[in-house]
């Protein structure tokens, strides 16, 4: 007897009483004759089961033709917090930082709440009501959605490598597209005028390292005084996934931050440290209200730390550092992230245009 698949290839059956499929065995190739029936099965059901379904159907028909697994036994269904808890071991392992951890974790959480089903059993329909109503009922922006679908994305791509899914579901919930706006940056006057304003040593030093160097402010505070070679005129910050790299400052910061180490009366091993006893290490909240305070007394608007990173890169590309370069000097992972960062001024399209185009 045969049996033809819809590939069109024959498998012969031979009756056998003990060990049968409708009364038959497979005999021969085994292996490639039972990938043949099972992956046809599954790709016909594949648009009318979900992932917990396919699954279970993957298993029956292991079971059944007995080829790959003799004897096997279906394991517990996982639960969905329990499959959370190994993505989110899976990325600490990885490198991803704590406060990264935490919003996977409670991004991840609310999206399992709220759908009300195992994740095994999630359809991109599920998925896709979810963002949907989501983003509306938080009024949040394409930008703000679409990191919400990034992770997730990952989450259902890790329980398909992992292959407790047969197929992410959100696969087929493509990028949203995000309005493209030119950010703003600190212009040369607005710099000079910050640098006029500070009071206080500590300041001047903060201000300068940031404009220089193009640090995030989180491994700003990171820093110790040991951390700062004065004589290279760098420092080895720790990046996101703890992850060093060497940056570095110029001749103005390293006279302002010499000047502001001099001046500290306390030992503590921090480089920036608060102005009063008992000189705590100084905190991205410390750091972001002094400087708004600064743009504040100044009537310059937005100012933030991240406003130095952004000023760096798009002043590095305006004088033609390559991509590449300034992609390690800031520690993008990928260089898409560095372009989105680097912003090219106007002024300088209209000079290129004239020198390359006339």
């Amino acid at each position: 007897m045969f049996i033809t698949p819809t590939n069109g290839r024959r498998i012969i059956l031979t009756e056998l009483p003990l060990m049968s499929f409708s009364g038959y065995f497979i005999k021969g190739e085994n292996d490639i004759m039972k990938d043949l029936i099972k992956n046809d099965v599954m790709q016909q059901m594949l648009l009318i089961l979900d992932n917990g379904q396919m699954k279970a159907l993957q298993k029956t028909l292991d079971s059944v033709l007995g080829h790959y697994i003799n004897g096997y036994e279906d394991e517990k269904q996982v639960s969905s917090p329990v499959l959370l808890q190994r993505f989110i071991d899976a990325k600490r392992i990885e490198g991803c930082s704590t406060k990264t951890l935490l919003y996977y974790q409670n991004t991840i959480s609310r999206m399992i709440k709220e759908i009300g089903k195992e994740v095994i059993h999630m359809m991109t329909e599920d998925l896709r009501e979810y963002l949907t109503n989501y983003q509306k009922q938080n009024q949040l922006s394409r930008t703000t959605i679409d990191n919400v679908r990034r992770i997730l994305s990952s989450f259902f791509s890790w329980l398909e490598d992992e292959e407790y899914l047969i197929k992410s579901p959100i696969r087929r919930i493509h990028k949203i597209k995000t309005v493209s706006s030119i950010k703003e940056t600190y212009s040369d006057e607005e710099l000079e005028k910050m640098r006029d304003s500070c009071q206080e040593k500590r300041d001047l030093a903060l201000l300068d390292l940031l404009a220089s160097t193009g640090m995030r402010v989180g491994e700003l505070v990171l820093l110790n005084c040991s951390d700062i070679d004065f004589n290279e005129r760098e420092c080895k910050v720790l990046g996101k996934g703890n992850k060093e790299r060497i940056v570095y400052f110029d001749a103005r910061t390293k006279i302002h931050l010499k000047a502001y180490l001099e001046s500290r009366p306390d030992d503590n091993e921090a480089l920036f440290v608060s102005l009063k006893a008992p000189y705590h290490r100084l905190t991205i909240g410390g750091v972001e209200s002094r400087i708004r305070a600064i743009g504040k007394m100044l009537h310059i608007e937005k100012v933030h730390p991240h406003k130095f990173r952004r000023t760096l890169a798009t002043r590095a590309i305006d004088k033609g550092m390559p991509i590449e370069q300034l992609q390690q000097l800031l520690g993008h992972k990928r260089i898409d992230t560095t372009l989105q960062y680097a912003m090219v001024k106007q002024s300088n399209v209209k000079l290129a245009h004239k020198k390359y185009i006339g």
